[in-house]
């Protein structure tokens, strides 16, 4: 049956932002599918919701509430997951962001604290994660990017290079890690989060982002979700080093900050 090949029963992930959002969604959709998880974000009482939702479908999840900015705190979460399971089969670097800014207001510091964010904490974890994944079976890396990472609009000049970043070093390392650990990203369209909260409760705005998208919708965390799933399960065995680009058909940003010329 082909579904069984979307089932990863017994597996152990770990996906940090998880506290709700994509992050939240991926974590339960692995657990679904068969596999227990370590979930990390800020905020223990959002932790605590999807980790209810994950044992209401059967599986485990241990919760780590901790600054995912702190890069010793990223690595740690391996050794959760080694000390909680004796595994690590699927990493999911979810946690990210970084609000557009004007160009002259995008500072040096600004633009390092974005990499470090969005690029810096994905490669602690993997760095920590990888040994544990080559002692047992291999496994899989999904890199959560983001469409600014190849459409080019005004505001956009911090998260779209690390989100680009982002998708580059997912093919890069990909390379390092092949055969046993396949490594893939997605590059995520406008997905409603509370990152979208103003564009979800603007009915002008909201319009405008359904409107500049092929699909003429704002996507569901489920739609990113499902590509987690297919990335770290069997049905994505012979993908490594692609970036899954789910994102409505945009190919130009569908929201305009109304930035005027210098």
């Amino acid at each position: 049956m082909i579904l069984d090949r979307f089932r990863i029963d017994g597996q152990v992930a770990i996906v940090t932002g998880a506290g709700r959002g994509i992050g939240a969604a991926s974590a339960l959709a692995l657990a679904q599918c068969g596999a227990d998880v370590v979930i990390s974000s800020r905020t223990a009482s959002d932790l605590d919701a999807v980790a209810g939702a994950v044992e209401a479908v059967g599986r485990r999840a241990v919760t780590v509430a901790c600054d995912l900015m702190d890069l010793d705190a990223v690595s740690a979460l391996a050794g959760v997951a080694q000390r909680e399971f004796g595994r690590i089969d699927v990493v999911v670097n979810n946690v990210g962001g970084t609000i557009p800014l004007p160009f002259l207001d995008t500072t040096v510091e600004y633009l390092e604290e974005a990499f470090h964010f969005n690029v810096a904490t994905a490669h602690a974890l993997n760095l920590a994660a990888v040994p544990t994944m080559l002692a047992h079976d291999g496994g899989s890396i999904i890199n959560i990017s983001s469409v600014m990472g190849r459409v080019a609009g005004r505001g956009f000049a911090a998260y779209g290079s690390t989100k680009a970043a982002m998708a580059h070093y997912t093919r890069l390392v990909s390379k390092d890690l092949a055969p046993r650990i396949r490594v893939n990203a997605i590059a995520a369209g406008s997905t409603a989060t509370s990152a979208l909260e103003i564009v979800m409760t603007t009915p002008v705005l909201k319009q405008m982002m359904e409107d500049m998208t092929p699909l003429h919708r704002i996507g569901d965390v489920e739609d990113i979700a499902a590509g987690v799933v297919y990335l770290a399960s069997p049905a994505g065995s012979f993908m490594t080093g692609k970036v899954l680009e789910i994102d409505g058909g945009t190919d130009a940003p569908n929201l305009d900050f109304q930035l005027p010329d210098y």
